[in-house]
């Protein structure tokens, strides 16, 4: 059970600080249960309200800094998404998406990245769920690298970069 000031990802909503635990004065609601009232840190005076034993939605704590660095230092090596078809590509990207494994949703923006130089060198332009899906993912996993990493959101590229070249330093010599 997470703890009230706890950071966690809860699904689309991505990070969120546990405000309360306990049970809702709600009609219909089973006054018995346990709920989390969550905040989400990137939507502006939002609230979610879940079951502490709710298994449909995908919540689970924030990686640590050591575990976001280590994930970026894999970066080159993990795959990209391989689906040839349109709407496969799309279904595809949702449930990556909505998973919120880290893991993925780099994928998802390494495959886009990938796909829209290809694009562009075609004379081609990206294609509209490309870019929401790698708005998406970015604000997911940038959000998340942020409070791990102890930045603001818009600083995550920009170390993830300098890390990369620090890294590629070191094998260099």
């Amino acid at each position: 059970m997470f703890q009230i000031g706890e950071y966690v990802v809860y699904g689309m909503n991505g990070v969120c600080t546990v405000e309360e635990i306990g049970p809702m004065n709600l009609n219909g609601l089973d006054e018995s249960k346990d709920y989390y009232t969550l905040k989400p840190l990137y939507t502006k005076g939002s609230r979610v309200f879940t079951p502490v034993d709710n298994q449909k939605v995908v919540m689970r704590p924030i990686l640590s800094k050591a575990d976001v660095c280590k994930l970026i230092d894999e970066m080159p090596d993990i795959e990209l998404i391989d689906v040839e078809n349109d709407k496969n590509r799309e279904l595809t990207y949702r449930e990556a998406w909505k998973s919120c494994d880290c893991r993925r949703l780099i994928q998802i923006i390494k495959t886009i990245t990938n796909r829209r130089e290809k694009r562009l060198a075609q004379g081609k332009k990206m294609s509209a769920c490309d870019e929401r899906y790698l708005k998406q993912a970015k604000d997911s996993l940038y959000g998340e690298f942020a409070i791990s990493l102890g930045i603001d959101k818009s600083e995550v590229e920009d170390f993830i970069e300098k890390r990369k070249l620090k890294r590629e330093m070191v094998f260099t010599y």
